[in-house]
């Protein structure tokens, strides 16, 4: 007995038409549609306040109305947690849009994640529930569930709980779930979307072992988990269809915002030191032994606030003396910033400029000046008017990227924890019953498990070359608050070898000097021959404060990659 559950949105602005293409493009029983970040739910906050029935992804309702029948058709169930702020107002409004498309559908909702009334201060402060809720639903016969803040595994772990009838205590086959969840929740990061090895998979060199080399990786398809009872899985995606699966591109996504061994959610803590990864065909990759323990007693709950405002000038510096040129706008602007002192301010010099440019582009560098306060007046009108003065009375060539602003308000992300028992979980069925979901009946206190031995070290004394990591090694990156991930991965035994001795936590700290000064933890994968690292405050308050050029730390893995270290040539 297989389930099969899709994948059509990994957050909100993904592909428009994947709603349609899961649809069409093969055998489905559950869609998912994944629509909610720490900076959606800031976005959402701020639409809610301009109007209180707002507060959930409108692009799924326009998606809605041109699949809707193909759905009901199909008999494919969709569960997606664009309801964000506000789930029974989606819920309402798909319900009408059932009804002036003549499709009998029935509509369910979950709630109770809303805990803004808690936390004064906060634009919105919602927990990350569970997908017991979800099963709730769909055991009663919900076609569609529309969830808030739940975990973005949830809306897989839900709908194999229902379909399989697997009870709250089964924890190896719900972390199997959750692994599953995971790998589908950002949707074409599974199928070959920012994966990096891009380039051979293009060029038709293969991406790993089993891959389908020479995959179209410029529209990657959506993934999908064939999902069997005892909790193992297998990736893939509908023929026909963009981009590849293999063991790479899951590994990959495995890694991608996650931490240690140990997975922590509502239902399960799933173990990622016990996944095991395997070819299973082209565009297929089974995942087997997870093993599952009891969630811990708390549950995270996200709180968005306004942090304050920020200004940005971006002075573009061409040509010679780059250097004195920064640091004449430097000296020139110390007036307007000791007259009301911003409570942050920062100066990033980024040398995009060549020498012997062959155009004015190519032979400028770019000059930021990011500044933050509590106060708009601060970081507003004075401040940019200082910059505009400078125009005729700076160094040659002066110009700006755009025109100063007023300042624009900034948010900040922070996770808090309360009990379990504490969060009213409720499953609102297509009929009005509403269904209390008891919280976890064992819990577990999370903590690390000790570290797993490491493979043998690569032999020493072989010839060397200074190369980039990333010709042996990949990477993906992501956010978690203020805090950033790492996950690398070797692509063969022997790189692992080298690569688990190598690639220390100094070592990460030296490739990568903006981290120097930061709290960095590797953990170790074997199964998945990774190291995962997590490092602590690099991305301050969160994506929407901005604090770095990266503010999502997207691209902090391809950094890693580009740095260069004394690698085995037999390696490469």
């Amino acid at each position: 007995m297989t389930l099969r559950i899709g994948n059509a949105s990994g957050f909100y602005g993904d592909r428009f038409d994947a709603l349609r293409e899961m649809l069409t493009g093969g055998e489905l029983d559950v869609l998912t549609g994944d629509y909610l970040a720490e900076l959606t739910m800031l976005i959402l906050g701020r639409d809610r306040l301009k109007d209180p029935a707002a507060g959930y992804a409108r692009t799924f309702l326009r998606q809605l109305e041109d699949c809707l029948g193909l759905a009901h058709e199909r008999g494919v169930r969709i569960v997606t947690n664009a309801g964000g702020l506000n789930p029974a107002g989606l819920a309402g409004a798909v319900r009408q849009l059932a009804d002036r498309l003549g499709i009998p559908v029935r509509v369910a909702h979950v709630e109770g994640d809303d805990l803004t009334a808690a936390h004064p201060g906060s634009l919105a402060a919602h927990a990350y529930l569970g997908g017991f809720g979800i099963a709730e639903c769909l055991r009663a016969g919900a076609d569609i569930v529309v969830t808030g803040r739940v975990t973005d595994a949830a809306l897989v772990t839900g709908p194999a709980a229902a379909h399989f009838g697997w009870p709250a205590r089964e924890y190896d086959r719900l972390a199997g779930a959750v692994v599953a969840g995971h790998v589908l929740e950002c949707g074409t990061q599974a199928t070959g979307g920012n994966y990096a090895f891009f380039a051979e998979a293009g060029a038709g060199a293969g991406a790993g072992a089993g891959a389908g080399a020479g995959r179209d990786v410029r529209r990657p398809g959506f993934p999908l988990a064939e999902l069997h009872e005892d909790g193992s899985c297998v990736i893939t995606k509908h023929p026909g269809t963009g981009g590849f699966v293999d063991v790479g591109t899951v590994t990959a996504q495995l890694l991608y915002e996650t931490g240690g061994a140990r997975y922590a959610g509502p239902d399960v803590t799933a173990r990622l030191d016990s996944v095991r990864l395997s070819q299973d065909g082209p565009d297929r990759v089974r995942i087997e032994g997870v093993r599952g323990e009891a969630p811990p007693p708390t549950l995270k709950v996200g709180r968005n606030r306004l942090g304050g405002f920020r200004n940005e000038v971006v002075f573009v510096l061409t040509g010679l003396d780059i250097e004195a040129k920064a640091a004449l706008v430097r000296d020139q602007m110390a007036d307007a910033l000791a007259k009301s002192p911003p409570s942050g301010v920062r100066w990033e010099l980024v040398r995009t400029d060549r020498p012997d440019a062959d155009t004015e582009e190519t032979a400028s560098a770019l000059l930021r000046l990011v500044v933050r306060d509590r106060d708009q007046e601060t970081v507003g009108r004075a401040l940019s008017a200082a910059a505009v003065e400078l125009a005729l009375a700076s160094y040659p060539g002066f110009h700006v990227l755009a025109p100063p602003g007023k300042g624009a308000p900034y948010g900040v992300f922070e996770d808090v924890y309360v009990p379990q028992g504490e969060v009213p979980h409720v499953a609102v069925l297509h009929d009005g019953r509403r269904i209390p979901v008891p919280p976890a009946q064992d819990t577990l206190v999370l903590q690390d498990p000790p570290e797993p031995p490491l493979p043998e070290p690569y032999p020493a004394g072989g010839p060397t070359r200074r190369a980039p990591l990333g010709l042996v090694a990949g990477a993906r990156s992501g956010d978690k608050g203020g805090n950033a991930n790492v996950g690398v991965w070797a692509r063969s035994d022997e790189a692992w070898r080298w690569l688990a001795h190598a690639l220390t936590a100094d070592t990460f700290r030296r490739l990568l000097p903006e981290t120097a000064e930061l709290t960095v933890t590797r953990h170790i994968l074997p199964n998945l021959r990774a190291v995962n690292f997590t490092v602590e405050g690099v991305l301050g308050e969160g994506v929407a404060a901005q604090h770095r050029f990266d503010p999502q730390a997207k691209a902090l893995g391809e950094w890693l990659r580009s740095r260069h270290l004394d690698i085995p040539e037999a390696l490469l």
